[in-house]
């Protein structure tokens, strides 16, 4: 009979997984939109959500038909202005604003002995990771700046799998966005997806609160090929 696997990695998105600064994101681009004459809302917001700035932006004023008005120079100068209005937003960050259930499972993961990355397109996350004061939980965090691609495209993910030299069909991702879970799927990752209206992921729960590493491990090792193991979903 051959012994119950466990995952060599465990790695998270971070904006409405780790923390929600999904509202800081969507109040520093509403600004910029209403400065450049765009109204956008909270439901359009959704389309941001796990896209990096560049793309967001281009989406912006592709929605305000402005797509072709402005030139790269003007759009560089936008993103910064963007980002300036976010950062000025994480200043009253603190432990307080991490999410339920998420440190009780970091706690876990790291007592199973697996390996703990971030895939976040934010070029604020170590920003972000030592207000929460978690910078030391995580083993590898990719970073934004040195990707070609946003999700859902799998560079992300790919790229923590690489920087923390494990195999990510062994390795389980959680996501909140759609786009995150297309780039685990993409990577033959285990994908986790937080949200009611997530569609795709092998494991989906309502909110992180629901997150418990017992259920979360079962539910990866029922996916595992292991001929002689039979492991009920919970």
């Amino acid at each position: 009979m051959c012994d119950q696997p466990y995952p060599q990695a465990v790695i998270f998105d971070l904006d409405g997984v780790i923390t929600d600064t999904a509202e800081f994101h969507f109040q520093a681009w509403q600004q910029l939109a209403q400065k450049l004459g765009i109204e956008i809302d909270r439901a359009f917001n959704e389309q941001l959500k796990g896209v990096n700035r560049a793309d967001s932006l281009a989406c912006i004023l592709r929605h305000g038909g402005q797509e072709q008005v402005w030139p790269p120079e003007a759009r560089q100068q936008f993103m910064t202005e963007k980002n300036d209005l976010y950062r000025q937003l994480l200043a009253n960050l603190t432990p307080a604003d991490i999410l339920p259930g998420i440190l009780p499972l970091l706690a876990a993961v790291r007592a199973a002995g697996c390996r703990i990355g971030l895939a976040s397109v934010s070029e604020n996350a170590p920003q972000v990771l030592a207000s929460l004061g978690l910078s030391d939980r995580f083993d590898f965090c990719a970073d934004a700046r040195a990707l070609s691609h946003s999700k859902p495209h799998p560079e992300i993910f790919l790229t923590a799998c690489q920087g923390l030299g494990v195999d990510p069909r062994q390795s389980i991702g959680i996501e909140d966005a759609q786009a995150g879970i297309t780039a685990i799927n993409a990577n033959g990752m285990y994908s986790v997806g937080i949200g009611a209206t997530l569609t795709e992921a092998d494991y989906r729960l309502n909110h992180t609160g629901e997150l418990a590493w017992p259920d979360l491990l079962a539910h990866w090792q029922a996916a595992q090929v292991c001929p002689d193991t039979l492991i009920t979903r919970s």
